[in-house]
């Protein structure tokens, strides 16, 4: 087997499978409370780099055959800061709001528009515009149209 050739999924595998015989050795072996100390400690380090080194990649599929997506860079270990996830929380809704504002606007506008070329229309008519309000002109224009 040359490292080389190998993807990196399968080198994930090959140190998983390794890490696990190494801790079933490591568990039958009676060691002195000091050096489990120590191991312990190491462990821990190892963790919390690994934990830092996938932020923000896409690490290989997991056992259930789902990805597992990281959080991008953090300011603390825990998780985003506050800050940030209110500030995640509030950018959807301000560009909702934003959009509703701006789909109201070009709404008005538009029947704005619409209600300028119907007075220009009345306006410049042959029709003075006391025969709109008239009822008989309304019969005129329902039996005109049959």
């Amino acid at each position: 087997m040359n490292p080389n050739t190998l993807h990196p999924a399968e080198i994930e595998v090959l140190e998983a499978r390794l890490g696990l015989r190494i801790a079933a050795r490591l568990s039958e072996v009676d060691v002195p409370a000091d050096v489990s100390e120590r191991l312990r400690f190491a462990r821990t380090q190892a963790l919390a780099r690994r934990r830092t080194a996938a932020a923000g990649t896409l690490l290989p599929m997991g056992a259930g055959g789902t990805a597992v997506l990281g959080h991008g860079s953090r300011t603390n270990r825990d998780g985003p800061s506050w800050w940030a996830a209110a500030l995640g929380s509030l950018l959807p809704l301000l560009a909702l709001l934003a959009g509703l504002a701006l789909i109201e606007d070009w709404h008005a506008e538009r029947q704005i528009r619409l209600a300028a070329e119907i007075d220009a229309t009345l306006l410049t008519d042959d029709l003075p515009p006391a025969a709109y309000a008239d009822p008989g002109f309304l019969e005129f224009l329902k039996t005109s149209r049959e």
